[in-house]
């Protein structure tokens, strides 16, 4: 008797599809003899079939097949209604993700639940939704273990082939037309060959850009399809993209990407997730906001990225040099990379030393906020991630230590009262906090409140506490 399905649920956009291919790879690997099948829009499986780990695509239409199928897992990825309409309705001896419970949506998946939790709420993640697809489901030994599609490293001082895509989900995490024209005038005076791609919906920005590079011939979006961007994306030296679908197609493909880390986009979150990759992005205090606060049209950081210093670091890409980078003011370049230590997604700053990434508390708290939650919903050790924290920001810790007591009177006394917490509760808290409120208010909500619910919240108040109480 054959070995009853894995099953998938991604309805999203193109890049939350590619992002999906790690867990594929991984649940392959840990059960090769089990089918997979993956549920998504045939609009952008099929052409992505030829870059996905060996797995059946399924279009939505075939939901009443699906359901009628015994499978042995189903994880939905996608936070669509009719996804976790789909996800309830499937006979599977375990769920995770969201699942539809008669006309509430809940959440299955310590992990899932997190990611669910960081909605307007990401201040401090510092894990990638690749990993966090998984989490639930792969060993961070199995992480450790896997082996990443590498980039293909040009070693040219002039006739590289640019790709620079303009288009993105939002305009806001776009650079304008005037800076793709000016950066493809940059590129071209140092001796390369840069060309305008985008969808279909790019065709004005793109003609644009071209017009202001004096290029009309080199603007090409909407020129493909998605199978045929693809094949194209795999010919060039190097693609420059914002956060965007093709972006993560690209990198998949082996093709070196440098991602233009701008708008409400965190590049912890979405950048890459192959080793070896770049990330450009503003070194503003608000980088990686969920919804930009100050413009959310025209994002102040956007101003930060220059043409003429793109175009500097694109020629350096493109000439083999990746060992030194000069300092670009107000902008910091990174580059991905799988940590030796658990395996996971990491940013590697490469434009200032290790130590000076530390001189503000952020970086801090957030390291030590991902090894937290690693150590409670994964099993791993704190890793001293409160002593390195007290010794870079006493004041941080001091901060922890004053406003937890009054958290857990609040879940304490609404417990005896047999109370809901209100709405606000974790945005009521200081964002230092946020982390670990909007998690357990989640928590909570998701279990309506249930008794082994607010044990688990208490058992995490507790455990800070505690944490906190050693340093």
């Amino acid at each position: 008797m054959s070995a009853a399905p894995n099953l998938i649920i991604q309805l999203q956009r193109m890049g939350d599809l590619v992002m999906s291919f790690p867990l594929l790879a991984w649940l392959k690997a840990a059960d090769p003899t089990r089918p997979l099948w993956v549920l998504a829009e045939p609009g952008f499986f099929e052409p992505l079939m030829p870059l996905s780990p060996d797995a059946v695509f399924f279009p939505p239409e075939a939901e009443e097949q699906l359901a009628r199928t015994p499978l042995h897992r189903v994880i939905n990825l996608s936070h669509r209604p009719e996804a976790a309409r789909l996800a309830s309705r499937m006979k599977a001896e375990y769920l995770l993700g969201p699942y539809a419970s008669g006309e509430v949506v809940r959440i299955k998946g310590a992990w899932q639940l997190y990611r669910a939790s960081l909605v307007h709420n990401n201040r401090h993640n510092l894990l990638h939704w690749a990993d966090l697809n998984a989490l639930d489901t792969v060993s961070l030994r199995s992480m450790r273990r896997t082996s990443w599609p590498a980039p293909r490293i040009p070693s040219l001082t002039q006739g590289g082939k640019v790709g620079l895509f303009v288009g993105a989900s939002e305009a806001a995490k776009r650079p304008a037309p005037e800076f793709w024209g000016e950066l493809a005038l940059e590129l071209l005076r140092r001796g390369h060959k840069p060309v305008f791609l985008g969808g279909k919906g790019e065709r004005s920005l793109g003609g644009a850009a071209a017009l202001r590079a004096g290029l009309p011939r080199s603007n090409l979006c909407g020129y493909f399809s998605l199978s045929e961007l693809l094949r194209f994306l795999r010919g060039l030296d190097l693609l420059i993209t914002p956060d965007t679908g093709p972006m993560h197609v690209g990198a998949w493909g082996g093709t070196l990407t440098l991602n233009l880390s701008m708008g409400p986009v965190n590049a912890w979150e979405t950048a890459p997730a192959p080793p070896g990759h770049f990330v450009l992005r503003p070194t503003a205090s608000c980088v990686g906001c969920w919804r930009c606060t100050r413009n959310s049209e025209n994002p102040p950081c956007r101003k930060r990225f220059q043409p003429a210093r793109v175009a500097f670091l694109a020629h350096r890409l493109l000439s083999g040099k990746h060992d030194r980078f000069p300092h670009l003011p107000g902008l910091e370049l990174m580059r991905t990379r799988r940590a030796t230590s658990l395996g996971l997604f990491e940013l590697e700053a490469l434009t200032r030393p290790y130590e000076s990434s530390f001189r503000e508390a952020r970086p801090a708290l957030s390291l030590f906020w991902r090894q937290w939650f690693l150590a409670g919903l994964a099993g791993q050790t704190d890793e001293n991630a409160a002593t390195f924290l007290a010794e870079k920001h006493p004041r941080a810790i001091s901060l922890l230590h004053s406003h937890l007591p009054r958290i857990q009177t609040e879940c304490a006394q609404a417990l005896r009262s047999n109370n809901i917490l209100p709405k606000a509760f974790w945005q009521a808290t200081p964002p230092l906090l946020r982390p670990l409120t909007g998690y357990l208010q989640l928590l909570l909500e998701n279990d309506d409140y249930s008794r082994d619910a607010w044990k688990k919240a208490l058992d995490h108040l507790e455990r800070l506490a505690a944490l906190l109480a050693d340093v």
